[in-house]
């Protein structure tokens, strides 16, 4: 009975993620991390592995949407091809570096840290920064230079990196609906890359719970990532419908409750 609780957590969670990715364009990581860690702390796993988990799960989630969201821009022509191949090499190797700095890191700072930059992106929000366009696209070294700090910070998170990789590529005079594509279609490697780090790094770990595979564990990502794919188009159909930018400012107050709801969990 304790098992269908928490599976029940799981789809209740996926459909929450899916409706708000489709409704605002925002990637998953902000919400299910806190709420994972939160859960999984409450399943008695062990403290030292919750927030790694958390990441890993959500990683490997976001695999499936952004595969879905990159198909959706592509068929409106709004990818920029030409910028996702020159930031690629850059987000791989930044991503899945990262993931080795994360697993090294202990729950407690690597929560701190998530918590500090999802209120860097409520802010963001509650603000509607627009950087306004005032350069060219780098070169490829730079692009690659880019890419691995988007990655990198992505991967220590778990986003699709969206609130990084828009206001960039807006601020070197890329279209807004292109960079929304483009930054689509980055959130696949990214999500590629860190789901094989957090795999990779959490292989051997001690104290991982049953059903887990590496750092990714596996109830909740097929229960969150099989309902999000249903919920996502429900909430890409209401946002012509509903007022987006007063439902982005309540979605920045639900994040820095769910990270302060996180740091209470891993704290006290």
């Amino acid at each position: 009975m304790v098992f269908d609780v928490w599976w029940l957590s799981y789809l209740v969670l996926g459909a929450f993620v899916g409706f708000f990715a489709g409704l605002l364009g925002v990637g998953g990581g902000g919400i299910m991390v806190p709420v994972l860690t939160s859960l999984f702390i409450a399943q008695g796993f062990s403290a030292d592995n919750v927030v790694h988990l958390a990441l890993g799960t959500s990683m490997a989630a976001i695999v499936m949407t952004s595969l879905s969201s990159l198909r959706a821009h592509h068929r409106h022509g709004a990818v920029r091809w030409d910028v996702v191949r020159s930031i690629t090499p850059g987000i791989l190797l930044g991503t899945f570096a990262a993931t080795f700095i994360a697993s090294r890191v202990a729950s407690e700072p690597l929560a701190i840290f998530f918590a500090g930059f999802m209120a860097y992106v409520a802010l963001q929000m509650l603000a509607n920064i627009k950087p306004k366009p005032s350069r060219d696209l780098p070169g490829l070294l730079g692009m690659s230079a880019v890419g691995a700090g988007i990655g990198g910070v992505s991967a220590l998170v778990a986003i699709g990196g969206g609130s990084l990789s828009v206001p960039f590529m807006t601020w070197c005079n890329v279209k807004v609906h292109n960079a929304i594509g483009t930054s689509a279609a980055i959130g696949l490697p990214i999500a590629l890359a860190g789901t094989v780090g957090y795999l990779v790094n959490g292989w051997d770990g001690t104290g991982m719970p049953e059903h887990s595979l590496g750092f990714i564990y596996l109830p909740a990502l097929l229960l969150v990532s099989g309902v999000s794919m249903f919920t996502a188009p429900v909430g890409a159909k209401l946002a012509h419908q509903l007022p987006v930018a007063t439902l982005k400012k309540v979605f920045a107050g639900v994040l820095i409750l769910l990270c302060a709801k996180m740091l209470h969990a891993i704290f006290f």
